[in-house]
């Protein structure tokens, strides 16, 4: 039996069509994975098996946005290496669109700043990663670079390279951000050594420290906002 495609549906279920005649925001979240997908399963619309697998994730788009191309094709059946990276590729397109909003000359004015700047990108990883956000003397960020990728307990950060980019780049001042996957947004005790080996080195090089910004699914905890810095 062949699988269903998004042409062998009724017309008013075809996302295609109705996205065309009242705009792509009318669709619903399985509406677009189903142009995403382009076909089901033998007995199952494409629309069916993009609900079924929403439901899966408590109809979470984050959720669904943190799971790998692997973990997509051994998770659900009908789903394949084209499909999975298919997915893959859109929420990548969204976050980095989303990321270009966000980077329109930004000037930070608080530690929201620079959630509304890093959460799209670190949110959603499973991973740890350190960033640093070298500004301006007027507090506008000139470049975002990552230092480190670890993994999923933590990662490490050489403050030595940190302090020689922030000089190559004369930076006024910098802002550190990482991410912890696991939810938490109380900082270890690592996270606070390492934070107080920058903030030491800044010091001693005349770069202000401006934060150090966790990142987490549900939200973030600032170091400055905290006043622990």
């Amino acid at each position: 039996m062949p699988s269903f495609r998004i042409h062998d549906l009724n017309d008013d279920d075809r996302p295609r069509e109705k996205a065309i005649q009242h705009g792509v925001e009318s669709l619903s979240n399985a509406e677009l994975l189903a142009i995403v997908f382009g076909s089901g399963l033998p007995g199952q619309s494409v629309i069916q098996l993009s609900q079924e697998i929403l439901n899966d994730n408590d109809n979470r788009l984050s959720r669904l946005a943190r799971l790998s191309i692997s973990e997509l094709t051994r998770k659900y059946r009908g789903i394949g290496p084209a499909k999975a990276i298919s997915l893959v590729a859109a929420f990548e397109l969204g976050m980095r669109c989303q990321v270009d909003y966000n980077i329109a000359d930004p000037q930070i004015v608080g530690s929201k700043t620079v959630y509304e700047i890093m959460q799209p990108h670190m949110a959603k990883l499973r991973w740890e990663e350190f960033w640093v956000l070298h500004l301006s003397r007027s507090n506008k960020v000139i470049a975002r670079e990552r230092l480190s990728h670890g993994g999923t307990a933590g990662t490490l950060v050489d403050v030595k390279l940190l302090m020689k980019s922030a000089i190559d780049k004369l930076s006024a001042g910098i802002i550190v951000v990482h991410n912890h996957p696991s939810g938490t947004l109380h900082p270890s005790n690592d996270d606070n050594k390492l934070t107080l080996r920058i903030k030491q080195a800044c010091q001693l090089l005349d770069i202000r420290m401006l934060d150090h910004v966790i990142i987490a699914p549900q939200g973030y905890y600032s170091y400055l906002d905290s006043g622990t810095l």
